[in-house]
């Protein structure tokens, strides 16, 4: 006979690991106990036969349930006479002894509960909040550890009989499911119209689905904010949505009731199809139908539309009383600001923009937007890793001399914790230029490092002087005694990939719209070359400089930029003279550009993003940038189609890889060719020259893999082209697949920089 006892950490709280563990021990003829700790781990003590002990353990591996990540099991040795008949559930510990444990990701509702909702004779059927120990509101529902419904937001809601009856049996999937409620005992679900007078309607959820259907806008509380729903089919609440949340183009989001559903619409493969049905429930973008009858105002300009399904019984029930085969779903938030989570709040900011309200009455203990992805080939590409994905670590394999936390980018931010081997990305926090978004950050920074136990000793951010986050670095560093580490924009993204990827030395193409320099100035198509362990890095190769007129206006206005670009090689006064509806001042500031150009006095910068700009202006998709990466999105939409009828082998210049002859060849050919294939003969040599010119260094270094990262590394074109050319050369070519390319995934590469220096 022995007793031993068990600590086991990883996503081990809110996932039925308990559940699993006392019915483990059962089987094994164990006795003892099994509890929650106050660092997200588990404690275990079991007493028993030595043969029955290591079957147990060998089990907890082997059989642990579905949502559960094991990261280390400790197993000691205890002396003693057995001191337990029976195995129980104890009251959890506060203790706290070890880092790196954490509270699962919210999970789609199951398919044992969407039965359950949809039978009559269940006592929770059309109970929009039914959930078990393998579904439901995680990470957005806990306010402390351990993870017991005494705090989470569902201590609210005492048990009704019925519920603490499955509560408490361990042969019920509910045993021990913190969420666990029912019509009788469980949260309410109520329609209100824009005042929050209530609407009396015996089911306030369908609806609200045949309003949307009618072409209204109703706001919809989920697991992690507030969405606002709109019909796919009718143009004026799209109309109307765009013009309150300020998105004259940006795409919306939609929720279909099914995978059967989207083929109306959309195309998905196989890849895209898990994705879509995978418990973590992304949006998945997807390439639109030929014969689609979804609003053009859905995705105006591009050839994908972002679609996921429903992830809570709520949104099943949306579509019980229409025939729509989807609804718009987009965020609810003032433009800059994170998403709304409280009913008040929503009331007062969403009142004059909605016509209703379908409230809840339980409080959200975080707020959290969906995930986006897209599938390039076989292989799966973050545009944000955030509900449904954070905050669980990923595996790194190598260990961090330092605990640090990275405070991410200005724009798409997200924070990471690296502890160990594991990092710790948080949601989707978006951009820290307003006072709303830097709390937030400040916020989920300190529940975070609440959550893994964290003992923080560096602060890392980016190398620009004035950003937020590097101000918010100094006060936190100077606050709780932490070290200060500046990384530089690009250096950064490589570290993500070469973090994500385990690598110990890599050639980076790092390709974005902005990165502050190491001379202070504009770099965003970068060759460098990193090693692990080091937080320097050598720049080898980079795009050509280009001429950015008028600093951040060209950014918004890419004709400046396309102008900047042609300045001496084109009849370019009467092209933009041609084009000066598309200049907010008219000919005058046609002219005030030909002066900046013509003497010199313009800021300059090796952009990736920005040539695409220019292209995508120069061939009439998008003359204004009214979001976040709009021309070159356009572009790559307008390019799927194309084939390379240019056929300009890249052109270097001292390791500088030139850009003005594409767009000069690009201009002089717009009445010769499609735009289409003008479009593709673009993006074609920046994948070649970048390829070659990797490769090169590749050669020169001695390094055999080649990396791609940066916001750009989320066109498929680009990517796609590069991994042909690059793998046909016998190199190794990795991109992102667990953390975002973009800025999203910055923290990472910030954090893992400073931690390994």
């Amino acid at each position: 006979m022995v007793r031993v006892e068990v600590k086991v950490r990883g996503i081990v709280q809110g996932v039925g690991f308990r559940p699993f563990v006392y019915r483990t021990a059962l089987h094994n003829h164990l006795t003892g106990y099994v509890r929650n700790r106050g660092d997200a781990g588990v404690e275990i003590l079991v007493e028993g036969e030595n043969s029955d002990v290591e079957s147990f353990t060998k089990d907890l591996k082997e059989k642990k349930p579905p949502l559960a990540q094991i990261y280390e099991i400790s197993i000691t040795k205890l002396g003693g006479e057995n001191q337990y008949k029976n195995f129980i559930i104890l009251r959890s510990s506060q203790e706290a002894e070890f880092s790196g444990s954490v509270i699962p990701p919210d999970v789609a509702i199951c398919e044992d509960c969407l039965k359950e909702l949809r039978d009559p004779k269940n006592p929770r059927h059309d109970y929009f909040f039914i959930t078990c120990t393998n579904c439901g509101p995680r990470y957005t529902a806990i306010e402390t550890l351990p993870y017991d419904r005494d705090n989470t937001t569902m201590q609210d809601f005492p048990m009704c009989d019925f519920c603490r009856s499955q509560y408490e049996n361990p042969s019920d999937r509910r045993f021990h499911a913190q969420t666990v409620a029912c019509p009788i005992c469980g949260p309410k679900a109520y329609l209100t119209d824009n005042k929050g007078k209530l609407i009396d309607q015996a089911d306030p959820i369908p609806e609200a689905g045949r309003l949307i259907s009618q072409g209204l806008l109703v706001a919809v509380k989920g697991y992690g904010g507030f969405h606002i729903a709109a019909s796919t089919l009718i143009d004026e609440p799209l109309l109307r949505l765009r013009a309150v949340k300020h998105r004259r183009e940006k795409p919306f989001a939609i929720m279909a009731r099914s995978l059967d559903a989207i083929n109306s619409f959309a195309r998905f493969n196989h890849e895209e199809a898990e994705l879509l049905t995978h418990h973590t429930r992304p949006i998945v973008l997807l390439r639109k139908n030929a014969k689609s009858l979804l609003s053009r105002h859905v995705a105006p300009g591009l050839h994908n539309v972002g679609v996921m399904l429903p992830y809570t019984g709520l949104h099943y029930m949306l579509f019980d009383g229409v025939k729509d085969s989807a609804f718009v779903m987009t965020s609810a938030n003032p433009p800059n600001e994170p998403i709304i989570m409280d009913n008040d709040e929503a009331l007062e900011t969403l009142g004059d923009v909605v016509d209703y309200f379908v409230f809840h009455n339980r409080r959200l203990a975080y707020r959290c937007d969906d995930s986006v992805l897209r599938a390039h080939g076989e292989r799966q590409v973050f545009l944000r890793r955030s509900r449904g994905y954070a905050p669980a670590p990923i595996i790194l394999t190598k260990e961090a001399k330092q605990c640090v936390v990275g405070l991410g980018a200005e724009q798409n931010n997200t924070l990471c914790i690296l502890s160990g081997n594991k990092a710790f990305i948080s949601q989707h926090i978006g951009d820290v230029e307003n006072i709303e978004t830097r709390d937030f950050l400040v916020d989920v920074s300190q529940h975070l490092i609440h959550l893994t136990n964290a003992k923080v000793e560096k602060v890392a951010c980016d190398l620009h002087p004035k950003f937020v986050t590097t101000t918010l670095a100094h006060d936190l560093a100077e606050e709780k005694g932490w070290s200060m580490v500046q990384v530089q924009h690009h250096h950064a993204h490589i570290g993500a990939l070469m973090a994500e990827n385990g690598l110990e030395e890599t050639i980076g193409i790092s390709c974005d719209g902005y990165g502050y320099g190491l001379d202070a100035q504009a770099w965003g198509g970068e060759i460098l070359h990193c090693v692990q362990d080091s937080n320097a890095f050598q720049r080898l190769g980079h795009l050509q400089e280009q001429p950015l007129i008028g600093g951040d206006l060209a950014t918004r206005y890419p004709l400046r930029i396309a102008a900047g670009i042609l300045y001496g090689r084109v009849d370019l006064e009467d092209w933009l003279m041609a084009n000066k509806e598309y200049f907010p001042h008219g000919e005058d500031e046609i002219n005030l550009l030909l002066n900046q150009i013509k003497h010199g006095h313009v800021k300059k910068t090796t952009s990736c993003g920005r040539v695409l700009d220019a292209a995508a202006a120069m061939l009439g998709v998008c003359h204004e940038r009214t979001y976040e990466g709009e021309p070159a999105m356009k572009l790559e939409s307008l390019a799927m189609n194309g084939k390379d009828v240019l056929n300009l082998k890249p052109i270097f210049r001292h390791n500088v890889l030139d850009t003005t002859e594409i767009l000069v060849s690009v201009f002089e050919n717009k009445e010769k060719y499609s735009k289409s294939d003008l479009a593709y003969s673009v993006h074609n040599y920046l994948a070649q020259g970048f390829a070659e010119m990797a490769m090169e260094k590749a050669v020169e270094t001695g390094t055999k893999t080649i990396g791609f990262s940066g916001g750009v590394a989320c066109n498929e074109i680009l990517a796609l082209n590069m991994r042909e050319i690059i793998t046909r050369g016998g190199l190794r070519f990795v991109t992102h697949e667990l953390v975002p390319p973009g800025d999203g995934g910055l923290s990472l590469g910030q954090a893992y920089a400073a931690a390994l220096s």
